[in-house]
């Protein structure tokens, strides 16, 4: 396992850098002020990133993209990770769960998802299922060729811009050794689509302009042609996709945990207090050496989680292991941070407490601590038969 890298990836990291510097930096305390990233704003940030050949590289050659290992869209996301959600989601990034779209399917949305014509959002979240996605109420029941939904989603990360949304839905149930469990559906579901509306969600204190929407479903008709994948079969393709956000969220969590180490490391040089650098005191300096540590633990977690997947190696419980470390680290790294600085910390003028309320979603989506935790001991102690 070899984590130097190579030029073309050092070339890589240095223009994302540079693109999240000059095309991000600048928006994001209007952003952050107003909660709002104007739509003609976003189509331009794409529209760059298009021009840098980078819309939809997690994608592959063959559908598009730019075929990126998942190593190096690691470096990518980190990078991405140092700036506004609400404007580096712009920087295409369509999601993998649609390759697994037929002919057809490629051609309504999988190309032009990958040519930036339109942006999807991923639905599967409700009100009373979060952790526990098989109790979803969100049901759809058949009727001829044709499924009739009804139920709620929310939490839905960018559906505001989004033209279509990848919905996993309950479409039957079945008995387990652990009592009845919903079998899951995923469903291709175009805005507009008569029963189905996207509404705004929740007011949040974590990346302000990064909308969360509610999608609810009234009598919609589905025809059986809008199903990626097979009925019942959702979760084969869903576990795919959790282990790319989750390697995401890491990626994202050590980004931004540089950034803040980025602000904190001259402040402590330079601030002077009793007659030296407050840097010069082992209460700030031990503070620097346990937060660059531990940012450097997370980053080669993260990348090694990456690793294996390029190994197609086994990494549920590396990515898992990820994602916990990486997210609950930015919580510390922000949080001693504004330590740093005292009071100034936390005044609008630095960033550093928008970063620090933003690492608090970190430990939630995608997977919260606790199931993170779940999955690592899960497969630590299931091959001893406990």
């Amino acid at each position: 396992m070899d984590f130097a890298l190579t030029e073309e990836q050092q070339m890589i990291v240095d223009t994302v850098r540079g693109f999240v510097e000059t095309e991000i930096y600048p928006h994001e305390n209007e952003v952050e002020r107003t909660g709002i990233v104007p739509k003609e704003l976003g189509q331009e940030i794409a529209r760059k990133c298009k021009d840098l050949g980078f819309f939809a590289c997690n994608m592959p050659e063959e559908v598009g993209g730019a075929g990126l290992d998942h190593q190096t869209f690691t470096l990518v996301e980190r990078e991405l990770g140092r700036g506004s959600m609400g404007l580096t989601v712009f920087f295409g990034r369509p999601s993998g769960i649609l390759m697994a779209c037929n002919d057809e399917q490629r051609e309504k949305y999988l190309i032009p998802a990958v040519k930036g014509e339109k942006f999807d959002a991923l639905a599967m979240t409700e009100p009373d299922a979060g952790s526990d996605v098989r109790g979803m109420k969100c049901f759809a029941r058949p009727d001829g060729d044709d499924w009739i939904v009804n139920g709620t989603k929310h939490f839905i990360s960018h559906a505001n811009i989004a033209d279509f949304v990848i919905v996993f839905i309950a479409t039957g149930e079945e008995e387990t050794s652990r009592g009845p469990k919903k079998k899951i559906t995923c469903f291709l579901v175009d805005r507009g689509t008569p029963g189905f509306e996207i509404r705004n969600g929740y007011d949040s204190v974590s990346h302000r302009g990064y909308k969360n929407c509610i999608l609810s479903f009234d009598d919609c008709r589905l025809p059986s042609s809008a199903i990626l994948g097979d009925v019942h079969k959702g979760f084969d393709i869903a576990n795919d996709w959790l282990y790319a956000t989750r390697i995401t969220v890491a990626a994202t969590c050590v980004g931004r945990a540089r950034r803040v180490f980025d602000h904190a490391l001259p402040y402590a040089a330079e601030r002077k207090q009793f007659g030296k650098p407050i840097g010069a005191n082992q209460g700030v300096s031990f503070k620097l050496a346990d937060m660059i540590t531990e940012i450097d633990a997370a980053d080669y977690l993260t990348l090694a989680a990456a690793w294996r997947l390029d190994q197609k190696l086994p990494a549920n419980r590396e990515i898992a292991s990820a994602k916990l470390y990486a997210s609950e680290m930015l919580a510390r790294v922000t949080d001693e941070a504004i330590q740093i600085y005292g009071g100034m910390g936390l005044m609008d003028d630095l960033p550093l407490a928008r970063f620090w309320r933003d690492a608090r979603v970190e430990r939630i989506w995608d997977g919260t601590s606790e199931i993170q935790r779940h999955i690592i001991s899960r497969d630590l102690l299931r091959p001893l038969g406990a």
